[in-house]
């Protein structure tokens, strides 16, 4: 396979990003994580509160690999390891064979979503490490271990894990996305009117299993990464360790890997210091410390984008403000949007215009600056809608 059908894997693969980042709303950022980590063959866990599509948009991006096997399972405590991958051939068992029947199983799978991850039951808990570590598993009757065609695994969850042997899944997911409730009122509406009537089916790009296969076997690793990124990961890596977040040296090595298929995926044939913005869902074990590991990284590779962080905390402030004020009169919610929220919100635009402008004319990334643009929307919405009383499905037309 030749460097123009690398192109044009790529290429698909950001067509899918955005096709799916059109259907679900405020996903963009978890999608491109998303798809650069089964291009670099590793695992992801996408963690958020039931209700937030985590499933479909599982489904639907995994769907998009013509010619792959995809295995999905909802684990609890008493899923016996033969569930996962291969139940006992009963009508051999009849002719005195012990044999498991593996087809449609993990054991097949190039594509694998596990729910509830961490409800992995203690039976299961050393297939389903050997399954993500090695891509093998041993079958019950003591034969040779079957290896397994798993690409990567999308696995989900309601909440971090509390125990040692869910801990040890954890620590195997390289990658962590965090995804919550839709809070930018016009997308909800939007949501809504999706449910009702049949809308035109959306346009729906495929990317074949062998290219897919190929870009994590060979192009992916054959991105160069330059003395300069080395130079910055060791950097971010001394940042962080003053600041007491410990990763390990596995981790980091593995999340070169990640590096490598960020360049690829927006057509690159070298890493940037802009791909280093994925180690945010890298680099913390607590949602809580995603946010110092967001800076540091920003701090390192993207001024304008640490900036919108900032601007981002105001933003966030405001919106408690909003929330305080919740059964307050309409004129009271009036009087303070006028003196304060229209003007901060107004003020706020206009830098993160000016800062996605200076990004954009030095070649710097603008994903971040977008993402708290988007946020600030949000609230935005939120204050016309609720203290101002303005109908959420004309509300994108104001913003």
């Amino acid at each position: 396979m030749g460097a123009q059908d690398a192109q044009d894997t790529a290429r698909r693969l950001r067509t899918i990003g955005d096709e799916l980042s059109d259907r679900f709303y405020e996903r963009a950022d978890v999608v491109r994580t998303l798809v650069i980590t089964l291009l670099a063959g590793q695992h992801s866990l996408v963690l958020g509160p039931p209700g937030t599509a985590k499933s479909e948009l599982a489904r639907e991006l995994t769907g998009r690999i013509d010619g792959a096997s995809y295995w999905e399972i909802l684990l609890s405590k008493f899923t016996a390891p033969t569930r996962m991958f291969g139940p006992i051939d009963v009508a051999a068992l009849a002719r005195g064979e012990y044999r498991q029947v593996y087809d449609g199983r993990a054991t097949t799978a190039h594509i694998a979503f596990i729910d509830e991850i961490f409800k992995c039951s203690t039976a299961a808990l050393n297939e389903t490490l050997g399954f993500l570590n090695e891509r093998i598993y041993h079958p019950e009757n003591g034969g040779e271990p079957i290896r397994c065609p798993l690409i990567g695994a999308i696995t989900a969850s309601n909440e971090l894990p509390t125990g040692e042997d869910s801990a040890a899944i954890y620590d195997r997911l390289l990658v962590r996305v965090e995804v919550g409730y839709l809070t930018d009122p016009s997308n909800f509406a939007a949501l809504v009117r999706s449910a009702v009537g049949s809308a035109e089916a959306p346009p729906r790009t495929t990317v074949e299993l062998a290219a897919l296969q190929h870009a994590v076997a060979e192009a992916v690793p054959a991105v160069e990464v330059p003395d300069a990124v080395v130079d910055a990961v060791c950097t971010l890596r001394a940042a962080l360790r003053r600041k007491e977040f410990i990763a390990s040296d596995r981790r980091w090595r593995q999340a070169v890997r990640l590096l490598q298929a960020s360049a690829y995926l927006d057509g690159r044939t070298a890493v940037a210091d802009t791909d280093l913005s994925v180690l945010t869902h890298v680099l913390w074990d607590s949602p809580a410390q995603r946010p110092i590991v967001e800076r540091e990284v920003l701090h390192l590779v993207n001024p304008d984008a640490k900036e919108a962080l900032d601007l981002a905390d105001a933003i966030e402030e405001l919106e408690a403000q909003l929330d305080a004020m919740a059964g307050q009169s309409r004129e009271a919610l009036s009087e303070w949007v006028i003196k304060k929220a229209h003007h901060q919100l107004a003020t706020t635009g206009k830098r993160l215009e000016k800062l996605r402008a200076e990004a954009a004319s030095a070649g710097r990334s603008t994903a971040t600056i977008d993402r708290v643009t988007r946020r600030r929307h949000a609230v935005r919405a939120r204050v016309l809608t609720e203290a101002l009383g303005v109908d959420a499905s004309t509300v994108q037309a104001q913003l």
